[in-house]
């Protein structure tokens, strides 16, 4: 099919744009109003599109760079590159699609874990430890040191940096018994996320009751 034009794609965006879905998606930091159903079929019609997608992430626009996370190539990014677009995700969604439809794919993901997990901007840190967390399943010999640091840093982190570091820390406690103790103390000890509103049928983010519901399912 024809490459399309960034103007042709931000107008199909715009047209598509729900001020319901708007008002939901401002509650969770996301300033966009496209359904992401909608947007995922505008994704399958456009295919794979590098440059398209490159163009549609320097615009700014929050729907336009989720859409770019799924038309683009991610080994075709450079290392710097992919550094700047985190640093200019700004909203929770582009953030998370970038890390895992994007980074998660480069062959800089590992470079890039270590460089952002020590950066001293918590969102970008937050990257890092999204990444470690992937991590952790096939890589234990790092766990003391992080639990070490969960349990220093987690219950004063802000908000996106303390949800990767939880999260962190249940999937430690979930994929090692022999560290599952000590992470169901450390999520009691700091309680972070325990009065979290959770849905009917969903999993509470809180450690020690995530880490119990996921081993209960594996048994």
């Amino acid at each position: 099919m024809p490459e399309s034009t960034v103007d042709a794609v931000l107008a199909e965006l715009a047209a598509l744009e729900d001020p319901k879905a708007r008002a939901v998606n401002e509650k969770h930091g996301d300033d966009h109003g496209v359904n992401l159903g909608k947007l995922r079929a505008v994704a399958k019609r456009l295919k794979t599109q590098q440059d398209l997608a490159r163009d549609l992430w320097a615009t700014g626009d929050t729907a336009a760079k989720l859409l770019a996370t799924l038309i683009c190539r991610p080994k075709a990014f450079g290392r710097d590159e992919l550094d700047a677009m985190l640093r200019t995700a700004r909203t929770p969604k582009a953030h998370d699609w970038l890390v895992n439809y994007v980074v998660k794919k480069s062959p800089h993901a590992e470079e890039l874990r270590r460089t952002w997990f020590a950066d001293p901007d918590p969102v970008v840190a937050s990257a890092g430890w999204a990444l470690t967390t992937d991590r952790v399943a096939d890589h234990p010999e790092d766990l003391d040191g992080l639990l070490d640091l969960i349990e220093k840093e987690m219950k004063d982190a802000p908000d996106r940096l303390q949800w990767a570091m939880n999260s962190c820390l249940a999937r430690i406690g979930i994929e090692h018994e022999s560290h599952r103790a000590r992470a169901i103390d450390i999520g009691e000890r700091l309680e972070v996320l325990k009065d979290y509103p959770t849905p009917p049928n969903c999993t509470s983010p809180f450690a020690p009751v995530w880490i119990a519901e996921m081993v209960r399912r594996q048994a």
